[in-house]
């Protein structure tokens, strides 16, 4: 359900109120009944019923009807849409502690998370700097990456929620060569056979043969080398700013960046649109997946949207995109079986 004084719980009552997708899976919300509840009045969708169960034998799973696993952690009365509180950061932490459990268990296929806020969670003293830390940490899982997706344009990152200054030093051929091969087994549980896989540089222009910068010739090219040897197509160090219009046009599958706003935000140029005239979002794609663990995770590419929580306005169209994935690597998973 996400952070409960956040959009999560809105966007979820229109994706669930959606044609469909009852065909495609059978949904089930972690969290809480009574946030859901008002959710269903902020969206005017009360033609929605709750069945809350502490059980997943006792979901329904029926179009029209919204299961919640019913943490019951939060108090409706004291709930500020929109705010950061201790209540809803403990909450929202503890429903993904859940759905982990679920899954870890077999109970679920996949877990899709909508987004909680980090300062909630961590005044609420549970200190992770995001979900993907969460999840590592709860699944035993030491090699792991965040990958982003938006239609063909697929993004994996060498480190994520650190400083620049040490995302630069984690640039180390290992990790580098880490992220390479999670970024082609991803790609494979996504159905491509053959991968492409394209490597940022760090530098401008990959660093110009040491001009600009080392770390191509010391740590990137050297991982490059060892994925080619190892029979995986990567190919780089690529400059960056270039790297991702060509994998938009068909020249990569994947592209491994070096930190977080280095992939971030050519994925959510193309993935954010605004629209300028009626001053309101026009569409929130894209996906954040996170690899290298022993079960599913897919996520809204999107923050909590305090501004807009409790407006009913909230686009649903990234939690779409990321029960897409989660249903295609579940069902490929279970093919591979």
């Amino acid at each position: 359900m996400g952070d409960p004084a956040s959009i999560g719980p809105e966007i979820t009552a229109k994706v669930l109120d959606g044609p469909g997708i009852y065909d495609k899976c059978k949904p089930l919300i972690i969290g809480d009944a009574a946030v859901m509840e008002k959710a269903l009045e902020i969206v005017q969708k009360t033609h929605l019923k709750i069945n809350p169960i502490n059980d997943i034998n006792a979901a329904l799973f029926e179009q029209g009807t919204i299961d919640v696993y019913d943490l019951g952690l939060v108090d409706v009365s004291k709930l500020e849409l929109g705010r950061v509180s201790p209540m809803a950061g403990e909450a929202a932490f503890q429903y993904v502690k859940k759905a982990i459990e679920l899954a870890l268990a077999g109970e679920v296929d996949a877990t899709v998370t909508n987004a909680l806020n980090k300062e909630a969670i961590n005044i609420a003293g549970h200190h992770y700097s995001g979900h993907t830390e969460i999840y590592a940490e709860l699944t035993g899982t030491d090699k792991f990456t965040m990958m982003l997706a938006h239609e063909n344009l697929r993004v994996v990152h060498v480190s994520t929620h650190v400083s620049l200054r040490e995302a630069c030093d984690r640039v180390k051929k290992e990790r580098v060569l880490d992220v390479i091969r999670i970024a082609d087994q991803a790609c494979k549980n996504l159905g491509i056979g053959q991968p492409k896989i394209a490597v940022a540089g760090l530098n401008p222009h990959s660093g110009e043969n040491g001009l600009f910068g080392k770390e191509e010739i010391d740590e990137i090219i050297p991982a490059i080398e060892a994925a080619v040897g190892e029979g995986i197509h990567a190919e780089g160090p690529i400059p960056p700013d270039t790297v991702f219009s060509k994998a938009r046009g068909g020249w990569y599958d994947i592209v491994v960046a070096m930190y977080h706003d280095q992939g971030h935000i050519p994925l959510k140029v193309v993935g954010f649109v605004y629209d300028k005239e009626a001053s309101k979002w026009d569409a929130v794609a894209g996906v954040n997946i996170t690899l290298g663990l022993p079960i599913i995770r897919t996520s809204v590419d999107h923050g909590t949207a305090f501004d807009q929580a409790g407006k009913g306005i909230a686009n649903e169209l990234s939690l779409e995109n990321a029960i897409e994935y989660g249903i295609l690597l579940a069902k490929n998973k279970k093919m591979e079986e």
